[in-house]
């Protein structure tokens, strides 16, 4: 044992720090046992006494990723027409509309990219015509003499931007969720994957990632203007009532009035319960409401539903506002969520940059006694009536439902506006039980082959085989350890990892061994040979190690999802099998040797 000091001090520092690392997982997992013992009444009481600490522990566990704890793998697109055409802006038409919404049918029934085909569907119409007269950017250098090509490279930078721009966003949100080692990847050029473990509310989730945070600060319709057409609306479709003779024989019915309220306000056109919204909608498309509609005016539903009597159903009400946008959510800078003295309800209190303070100062100052709505996403959250000035900046958003509602607003608030909106193409939600399938048939695999390779190496290197298994087994350990040290996801290809690893590890321990046999055949003491054997095959065993972690390096950098988990778990297997079959196994057989030399055979 004489100067193995040093390697001796290097294992018990090593194994120190895996079991501290790897501590809390095992802890976990008693507390899980013991948990699973209590009733329900029993349970909810532990954790309630108990649940600082077992978040403490849990947050240390090693980190299991979605295919073995559960969670949502969902796929998002950004939305390149509405991109598109919010990039022409003021000067988007009805012809360019048409050509939007004729290249997106294009592009999904065939597969294709949507900006490919809307030059297609724009040249088909008039191959003389600019896409020019549409887009302008003077930084991209897009101007009038722009040619199509130029414009269609410009789109694609533009999406390929907000695609960047939308995976950050979406990071931040899920960061400030609290969803531990969330995947967020780029799938082609307008598609991101996003991989959550152990989300258990996806409902909450998907509005979180779809949320575009288009928050919006407009005025209401004009009281006089916005009432008439309210008396207007409800009398056309008395007038068209249906009067054919089952009708007649029954009594002429206002189809608007069956699914919509009216109300007592001049900017609420009615009240309707969440059911029938869509047939509201629907009816009021029609060409003449439309043409009734006063100028510059739209409607828009609340985000939230009220009680419409004392025992009447939930319903929206349904606002009309003015369609100029005063201000938007770029000015503001922070939100918290706030709680009202009177009634404790919770709500969104938002504070803007002082540009936007004056700006919502001079619009509170104009609109004194009259409705300012803040709109996000669509839907009215607020609609107050506007007391006094608003000098300071500071504005609330009210009607949220519960303190997690407003947690998520402030979050998407606070993690910016998506730059186009996004659409979830697929969701799939992994249920826990098939996490814990998973990890028993990754537990069964790494003890089979560890089965597999320790019974040969007994068989075929006798005690020196013995010797190399206990080091494999520390070696897992290390694995582990070192997972959990840095945080490091442990997934179902990274136990295909530990099981690849795990032939790997005696690898080193055949050469050495193999090479300590032909010193032994040609005559040196059993001493001689060990010291012979461990520094006449480290060559090749560096050499074996070093090109594969070569390869685990570059799947590591360009690998996404379960290459790049394979790739971590490979890296660590081979620092570790190299750290267990060159130094532990030597040192345990320099102490097998220390008094008794034939005490180590190697068959």
């Amino acid at each position: 044992m004489q100067g193995n000091g040093l390697k001796i001090g290097l294992i018990v520092a090593f194994l120190a720090m895996t079991v501290y690392y790897l501590f809390p997982t095992i802890q976990w997992n008693l507390e899980q046992r013991q948990m699973s013992e209590l009733t329900p009444d029993e349970l909810v009481q532990y954790q309630d006494e108990n649940r600082e600490r077992l978040e403490n522990v849990k947050e240390r566990t090693l980190n299991l990723g979605l295919d073995l704890q559960g969670g949502m793998h969902v796929t998002l697109e950004v939305g390149t027409p509405q991109l598109v055409r919010e990039l022409a802006g003021e000067d988007a038409d009805t012809l360019l509309n048409n050509v939007i919404n004729e290249a997106r049918q294009i592009a999904l029934d065939n597969d294709t990219d949507f900006i490919d085909e809307m030059l297609n569907v724009f040249e088909a119409r008039d191959a003389n015509a600019r896409l020019s007269r549409y887009y302008r950017n003077d930084a991209a250098n897009i101007t009038r003499r722009s040619t199509n090509d130029e414009i269609v490279a410009f789109l694609k930078t533009q999406r390929g931007m907000a695609l960047d721009r939308a995976i950050e966003i979406i990071r931040t949100r899920v960061d400030r969720f609290g969803v531990t080692e969330p995947s967020i990847v780029k799938q082609g050029t307008d598609r991101i994957i996003v991989e959550l473990p152990g989300v258990d509310d996806p409902e909450r989730v998907m509005n979180l990632l779809k949320g575009t945070a288009r928050l919006e600060f407009r005025l209401a319709a004009d009281a006089q203007d916005f009432g008439s057409f309210i008396q207007q609306t409800y009398n056309y479709f008395d007038n068209v009532a249906d009067t054919s003779a089952d009708s007649l024989a029954l009594g002429a019915f206002n189809p608007l009035v069956e699914v919509l309220t009216p109300a007592q306000s001049p900017y609420v056109l009615g009240y309707a319960e969440e059911q029938d919204t869509v047939r509201v909608m629907e009816l009021l498309r029609d060409p003449n409401i439309r043409r009734m509609m006063p100028r510059n005016t739209t409607i828009m539903w609340s985000a939230n539903t009220i009680p419409f009597s004392q025992d009447g159903p939930e319903v929206y009400q349904l606002y009309g506002v003015k369609t100029q946008v005063e201000l938007t959510g770029e000015v503001i800078e922070e939100a918290s969520v706030q709680f009202d003295p009177a009634t404790n309800v919770p709500e969104v209190s938002m504070s803007m940059n002082p540009d936007g303070a004056r700006t919502w100062g001079r619009i509170t100052g104009a609109n004194i006694g009259k409705p300012v709505a803040i709109v996000l996403d669509g839907y009215i959250y607020t609609y107050p009536n506007v007391q006094t000035k608003i000098s300071n900046g500071r504005s609330s958003i009210t009607g949220v439902e519960n303190v997690q509602e407003a947690e998520d607003l402030v979050n998407i608030l606070l993690s910016g506006a998506l730059p186009a909106p996004l659409e979830i193409m697929g969701s799939r939600t992994v249920g826990a039980t098939l996490g814990e399938a998973s990890i028993k048939a990754g537990l069964n695999s790494v003890l089979i082959g560890l089965s597999i390779v320790a019974i040969f190496m007994i068989f075929y290197y006798r005690t020196g085989g013995a010797v190399a298994d206990i080091a494999l087994i520390l070696n897992i350990v290390f694995i582990l350890g070192i997972l959990a040290g840095f945080r490091a996801t442990l997934t179902l290809p990274g136990i295909a990892g530990i099981v690849l690893t795990i032939g790997m590890a005696v690898d080193a321990n055949v050469l050495i061994f193999d090479r300590i046999r032909e010193e032994q055949r040609s005559g040196k003491t059993i001493k001689a040979a060990i010291s012979a054997g461990y520094s006449n095959a480290m060559s090749a065993i560096i050499d074996a190690n070093v090109t594969t972690g070569f390869v685990a390096l570059i799947l590591l950098s360009f690998g996404v999802g379960p290459i790049k988990g394979f790739a971590v778990t490979l890296l660590a297997g081979i620092a570790c099998s190299l750290f267990s079959a060159i130094i532990i196994t030597r040192v345990v057989i320099d102490y097998l040797t220390r008094t008794k030399v034939d005490a180590v055979s190697f068959g």
